[in-house]
């Protein structure tokens, strides 16, 4: 938190002790105050730039393109728009979610927010999704820029796999939220944002470290890339950016199992970071 984190901190600690609750159990009260606390403190920071910033983008790129590549300008427009989504998404998620618990951590203020009432796992929950919060708006306020330049430009896109594609980036960075706030539960947020990246960058790779596996034509290598493949969130799953430019849309099966396969494995990292936060001493 910023200048005034105490004093924000204590407000919602009031908001969060006022309620009447009774036990110990989790409760959506608690972890929606948490949310909301979260999801304006991100949105006040500089986020809304990175939507203008954005659109200067995609101006540039409509401006600009069509003078270096005359015969492909319109897949690489629509490529350029998704990278840059991706890309921004990527930035905010990387590093505000590994100082999510951190932060709270380095500044003492964990000590007034897992007061009760409010307990340890409604701290992760609610940190989770205020910022997955903050990603849906920013990646849907980027998807309808996107589409108005597009429009105006008059340039063809396809709408409806270019959604299905921005709603599946929501997807795959919500879980990218999870991995950076389980490494940021137990080391610096220096380290933490360097393991985050590297799991982007290994997740979307990781049926490639199989094929690498097998090319070694080592035993031992291509038990650890097996192993990697198996423990890696596989990120290529909710990555339709080149179907989405070609106007494909994927079975609805394969949409819904890899939904399925994004929400589980959140499930997952949250309970890791839940257990993990739950034994450390302050």
């Amino acid at each position: 938190m910023r200048t005034g984190a105490t004093e924000s901190v204590n407000r919602n600690t009031y908001l969060i002790i006022g309620y009447k609750f009774r036990g110990q159990n989790m409760n959506l009260g608690r972890i929606w105050t948490i949310a909301t606390n979260v999801f304006w403190e991100v949105i006040r920071d500089r986020v809304l730039y990175l939507i203008g910033l954005f659109a200067l983008l995609m101006v540039a790129a409509v401006r600009l393109i069509p003078e270096l590549a005359a015969q492909t300008e319109r897949q690489i427009i629509l490529d350029v728009g998704l990278a840059a989504i991706a890309s921004l998404a990527l930035v905010v998620t990387v590093f505000i979610s590994t100082g999510l618990v951190n932060k709270e951590l380095e500044k003492r203020t964990v000590y007034i927010l897992i007061a009760k009432p409010l307990s340890r796992t409604e701290l992760i929950i609610g940190k989770h999704i205020g910022l997955s919060a903050v990603l849906a708006v920013l990646v849907a306020a980027m998807t309808v820029i996107y589409f108005a330049i597009l429009s105006f430009s008059q340039i063809s896109y396809p709408p409806g796999s270019i959604a299905i594609a921005a709603f599946f980036l929501f997807f795959q960075f919500s879980l990218l939220t999870a991995v950076g706030i389980v490494f940021g539960v137990f080391t610096s947020s220096l380290l933490a944002t360097l393991l985050t990246f590297g799991v982007y960058l290994m997740g979307n790779l990781s049926r490639d470290l199989v094929e690498l596996g097998k090319l070694s034509e080592n035993a031992g290598i291509e038990n650890f890339m097996k192993a990697l493949y198996v423990v890696l969130p596989d990120l290529a799953r909710l990555d339709f950016k080149n179907d989405a430019i070609y106007g494909q849309i994927p079975a609805a099966g394969t949409l819904a199992a890899n939904a399925v396969y994004a929400l589980l494995y959140i499930v997952v990292l949250l309970s890791i970071a839940i257990g993990v936060f739950s034994r450390r001493e302050f």
